[in-house]
């Protein structure tokens, strides 16, 4: 088995990582060393603007001059600083980046700060006249209610919890009494034990006067089960409901929250943001790829320590062991520094390879955003195309964003197996998948169409699919069973 170098490591580990985490990677590669830094070098500038100014003094140097100068400048063979300060190798690696420089002003990705949804609740708790005690056990009961706003222990299970955690022997009416004063915070239906309790809770801040309201709870109460199972027909018998009533009902349902703590969790994170690693643009019919690399700052080595690293080796034969010693940690850092910004133009090298295959593979579709134009395309198709390996470009799409004129798209959505139609044509899976998603968007909800009506659909498109594969790509797609869909 091949054994991969640290530095091949390295580099199969950058190229797991989108845009959104590069900067977050790189400036912790800097903080662990300080060899390595971002930013344009100014020293370079400085070097620059000296030399043109010193031309002319320059030119009169004699010979004598020139020689100590060039053996000044000399270092010791076995450190030779030319492999660490190379300034041809410092902007290349950010590879055509799309319309950033080096002096942008923003670089941060903006997000929203917030309390987490259990400190949004604790924060109503705190509004509320409570003894020692009873906040406890509250608090306790927050604590169990998770992500979708629903408790997720039972009663009798945080009275144990109470008594063997916090040493507070409580019963079932003091928690159950506490519980619903936590279900009275906001946002309506948090800490519900199940669907049909949070429904309820909702419909509860309503005005239940309303005739609809009170035909929704009672809907709610008495047939939950059947509402489920959408059997609106028996529904609406039992409850001696006209269509237009039912229909009525059934709308203030369908618009509670059924996950209430979601609320929650879209106040208390950052908002999140996909930033694409690529942007494709279309240019006079053809396409023009860029790489983002907006959050990949200039990197650079770091020139205090390669003057250290310089004056160090200079001295070696008069140096002791621990000067010795310091020389390998400074040419260390320095190495380490070197090899993560070859593992940064590697990666942005790589990326652009791959996308541009990919772009050539499915170039129809990338000219016209037409999904049914996207041949079938396995990793093998593209890691063939680029000679390199099929987990590099695993790596490559798995996490990858490329922003295009008709939305942005993850890389492995493109990738689809094929199907062959009843004339012997290779079509994508994803096609048939979209002919899938068509059709049930312009289905009759009254009635829905059925795995079988679905496949009887396809066949006479010209694909012949079992119905089983239908309820599988339809489960791919999250569309229900057709039982589901429908409506009044």
């Amino acid at each position: 088995m091949q054994k991969l170098s640290p530095q091949q490591i390295q580099l199969m580990k950058l190229l797991q990582v989108p845009a959104l985490l590069l900067e977050q990677r790189i400036k912790q590669e800097i903080e662990e060393n300080p060899a390595l830094e971002e930013g344009e070098d100014m020293h370079e500038e400085a070097e620059l603007q000296h030399n043109n100014d010193d031309d002319c003094e320059s030119a009169m140097e004699t010979g004598d001059d020139a020689e100590a100068d060039e053996s000044e400048s000399v270092a010791d063979d076995e450190f030779d600083l030319d492999d660490y300060i190379d300034d041809d190798e410092i902007p290349d690696y950010r590879l055509h980046a799309a319309n950033s420089s080096s002096d942008d002003e923003f670089r941060e990705i903006p997000s929203v700060a917030g309390a987490s949804p259990q400190e949004v609740l604790l924060l109503q708790l705190g509004l509320r006249n409570l003894t020692e005690r009873e906040y406890l056990i509250a608090s306790h009961i927050i604590g169990n209610i998770d992500d979708s706003g629903y408790l997720q222990r039972d009663i009798h299970s945080l009275i144990d919890d109470l008594a063997f955690n916090q040493n507070i022997q409580t019963d079932f009416k003091e928690v159950l009494d506490l519980l619903r004063m936590v279900q009275e915070f906001d946002p309506p239906g948090i800490g519900a034990r199940d669907l049909q309790e949070c429904l309820l809770l909702q419909l509860g801040r309503k005005d239940r006067s309303a005739k609809a309201i009170g035909d929704a709870e009672r809907i709610l109460e008495k047939n939950f089960n059947d509402f489920t199972k959408k059997h609106y027909d028996k529904i609406r018998k039992k409850h001696a409901l006209t269509e237009g009533e039912l229909k009525d009902a059934i709308g203030e349902v369908l618009r509670l929250n059924p996950k209430p703590g979601n609320s929650l969790q879209e106040s208390g994170k950052g908002a999140q943001y996909v930033v694409p690693d690529f942007i494709l643009t279309h240019n006079d019919g053809e396409l023009e790829l860029t790489l983002n690399a907006h959050n990949a700052p200039d990197l650079h080595i770091n020139r205090t320590y390669a003057d250290m690293f310089r004056t160090m080796a200079e001295s070696k034969g008069k140096a002791d062991k621990r000067q010795k010693e310091a020389l390998s940690f400074v040419k260390q850092k320095l190495d380490s520094a070197k090899w993560f910004i070859d593992a940064i133009k590697q990666r942005q090298n790589t990326l652009m390879v791959t996308m541009q295959a990919i772009l050539e593979f499915q170039r129809e579709y990338f000219l016209t955003g037409d999904e049914t134009k996207l041949r079938p395309m396995i990793l093998k198709d593209i890691a063939d195309m680029v000679q390199l390996d099929i987990s590099t470009i695993s790596r490559v799409a798995n996490s990858k964003y490329i922003q295009t004129p008709f939305g942005t798209f993850l890389l492995k959505d493109f990738f689809s197996e094929s199907l062959q139609t009843d004339k012997g044509e290779e079509v994508s899976t994803r096609e048939v998948k979209k002919i899938l998603r068509d059709c049930v968007e312009s289905e009759d909800k009254g009635k829905p169409l059925t795995d079988d009506e679905l496949a009887g659909i396809l066949k006479e498109k010209g694909y012949n699919i079992a119905r089983r594969t239908v309820a599988k790509y339809r489960e791919q797609l999250d569309i229900p069973v057709a039982r589901l869909r429908k409506e009044l």
